[in-house]
């Protein structure tokens, strides 16, 4: 499936097994295309998937930080990231 790259992804329709690989193709696609700011649907459930995005981010090295996103955002359901200039 082809997604177009903008600064919001919504994982709802993915399998949580492809999650780790969609997450690092994101981020490379959005600072390809000069995208540096980007909202991360996760949904707010159990908290279970909230935590492996946040976690995926908190390793990546293109990742400078992350938030829950305010509430008009979709709050404790998506995750906020902002994401380095340049490629490390």
């Amino acid at each position: 499936m082809i997604l177009p790259i903008e600064d919001i992804l919504d994982l709802h329709t993915f399998n949580p097994k492809e999650i780790q690989y969609l997450i690092e193709d994101y981020i490379d696609a959005c600072m390809e295309k000069g995208i540096f700011s980007v909202r991360i649907i996760h949904g707010k459930g159990q908290g279970f998937l909230r935590k492996r995005v946040q976690g995926l981010l908190d390793k990546h090295p293109n990742v400078i930080s992350f938030q829950d996103a305010p509430p008009e955002a979709g709050g404790w359901g998506a995750t906020l990231a902002e994401l380095k200039r340049e490629k490390r």
